[in-house]
């Protein structure tokens, strides 16, 4: 017998056709992930995604129908986007935020309907920095001006660690003091207990793409001559004060994840070396787990630019941080097929696989990996009253031992 909880309704029928496949057999994609208190029931995340249909940081309708399509269709962690700490942390006026008790009532709706359809609620919190008071990215990201005041989305003055502009077309942002710097660890401190009221079971800190905490850790955005700027360890104070501060107040039975760009972008100065160290501490602090990202900021150095073009282009950063910080990984980036994800896994590259826009084309993306795999027990990924419609089609195929076009059978690694 299986059970299924959807909506508040329970759905209880017999399994068709004694198709269960046992945990040992299972592809490792589609074996649970046992994260401290938290269990994942694949290891395919949805990666966090901006979606700018915010309405003053609270989640619209939009957003529940947008995260639940991933949880029906089989994700076993669904990451919501880049949630901003405090109201000048957001991108654009249409950023979502937790930044007061009001915005805790729209995660609720949201986290109950992903964990009733067995997905595992994710949040990613951030802050913009410098890379502020824009408009959308179907927009060109230009800066807010007086045209958008008399529209009423009003330009802020960003904040970063330096008052260096994020490109020559913003104005520069204003250099947090050392007391602004404790607001803001306060600020962070304070979303984690409302991400944990809202119903999250895991937290992502967003250190990653030129954001804020990219710009102290980076000496393309952080030029500073005191505790929080300087050589690595100063550049890294604020990322650890903040990590200190969010464990703190996130439950100890609940994962947190930190997602990192590896390296800078063209020019950079960032690299792989720096980001070991990084992530030793991070562990020693409390992360679980180190979302392997890239880029975000350029320089004027001789490194090179990430082929972001190429399959699965984060791998190497991925197997390179498991490896030498002995930290369990996610990766991101241009993975699209199922067996690319498996492989992933397999090889001990990475410990969770993160699909972002191949999930918009495709929200049902796990349950055809579970098929091209060779899940006998492929539907079953799907919530019940979905499968149950599906499975006398799936039984009287294999009645007539019929394949399916495009099966591809599940080899294990030997």
């Amino acid at each position: 017998m299986s059970t299924m909880k959807i909506a508040s309704v329970e759905f209880t029928t017999d399994h068709p056709g004694g198709l269960r496949t046992p945990v040992d057999e299972r592809p490792l994609l589609f074996r649970p992930i046992k994260m401290r208190g938290v269990t994942a029931r694949n290891r395919i995340m949805l990666g966090p995604m901006s979606q700018y249909l915010a309405m003053d940081g609270n989640l619209t309708d939009w957003h529940l129908v947008h995260l639940g399509q991933f949880a029906i269709g089989g994700a076993g962690i669904v990451c919501s986007e880049e949630t901003a700490v405090e109201a000048r942390g957001r991108r654009t006026h249409h950023c979502a935020g937790i930044y007061n008790d009001a915005h805790v009532r729209g995660y609720r709706r949201v986290t109950s309907f992903l964990k009733d359809l067995g997905a595992v609620p994710a949040i990613q919190l951030g802050h913009a920095g410098r890379r502020g008071s824009v408009r959308s990215p179907w927009e060109g990201r230009r800066p807010l001006d007086a045209r958008d005041a008399a529209q009423g989305l009003s330009p802020w003055t960003t904040v970063s660690s330096s008052p260096i502009p994020h490109s020559p077309d913003r104005p520069p942002p204003a250099a947090l003091d050392v007391d602004e710097i404790r607001a803001e660890v306060q600020a962070w401190r304070e979303a984690a207990a409302r991400s944990a009221d809202a119903g999250f079971e895991a937290v992502e800190i967003h250190g990653a793409h030129g954001y804020l905490i990219n710009q102290f850790l980076s000496p393309v955005g952080n030029r500073r001559n005191d505790a929080y700027g300087g050589d690595l360890q100063g550049r890294m104070r604020f990322a650890l004060e903040l990590v200190e501060a969010v464990r703190a107040a996130w439950p100890a039975d609940k994962p947190l994840f930190f997602r990192c760009s590896v390296v800078d972008g063209k020019g950079g100065h960032w690299d792989m070396d720096d980001t070991i160290v990084l992530a030793k501490e991070l562990r020693q602090r409390g992360v679980d787990f180190i979302d392997c990202s890239c880029g975000g900021l350029e320089g004027q150095s001789s490194l090179p630019a990430v082929p972001r073009h190429l399959p699965g282009y984060n791998v190497v950063y991925s197997e390179h941080v498991r490896r030498e910080a002995g930290i369990p990984t996610i990766v991101v980036g241009m993975i699209t097929e199922p067996a690319q994800a498996e492989a992933i896994l397999q090889e001990g590259k990475a410990d969770i696989i993160a699909i972002a826009r191949e999930m918009l084309c495709n929200p049902y993306w796990p349950v055809h990996a579970a098929k091209t795999l060779g899940l006998r027990d492929w539907l079953d990924v799907l919530p019940e009253n979905y499968a149950f419609r599906l499975y006398p089609r799936e039984e009287e195929r294999r009645r007539r031992k019929e394949p399916l076009a495009g099966d591809i059978p599940f080899r294990r690694k030997a």
